[in-house]
């Protein structure tokens, strides 16, 4: 398995603050499917920036990178349009808890 970090780009500033009920559902089944891969074992960490800018962060480990954009584009967020997807390979050195 390899690491993968998949960066959520959302449309506006303050969207943390701003989101409609709809924006907030599929946020809320995005916040789901990261427990369920936490569950799994394959999601390392995940979280937004906070400020005016979010930019939503989900580091995970996936078999290629063909699976690793397969989990980014079946993202709810991504696959609803409301956010847009970054995927880079990545390397977690250092963390706390972790050799």
């Amino acid at each position: 398995m390899t690491e993968w970090i998949y960066f959520i780009h959302v449309s506006r500033a303050d969207f943390a603050a701003t989101m409609t009920a709809e924006e907030q559902a599929v946020w809320a089944e995005h916040f789901e499917r990261l427990k369920t891969m936490h569950a799994a074992g394959d999601l390392i960490l995940a979280g937004p920036t906070l400020g005016t800018i979010n930019t939503g962060l989900v580091i995970f480990e996936a078999a290629d990178e063909e699976t690793a954009r397969q989990v980014m584009a079946e993202d709810p967020v991504i696959r609803g349009g409301h956010g847009r997807g970054e995927l880079r390979p990545f390397r977690v050195s250092l963390l706390r808890g972790r050799d």
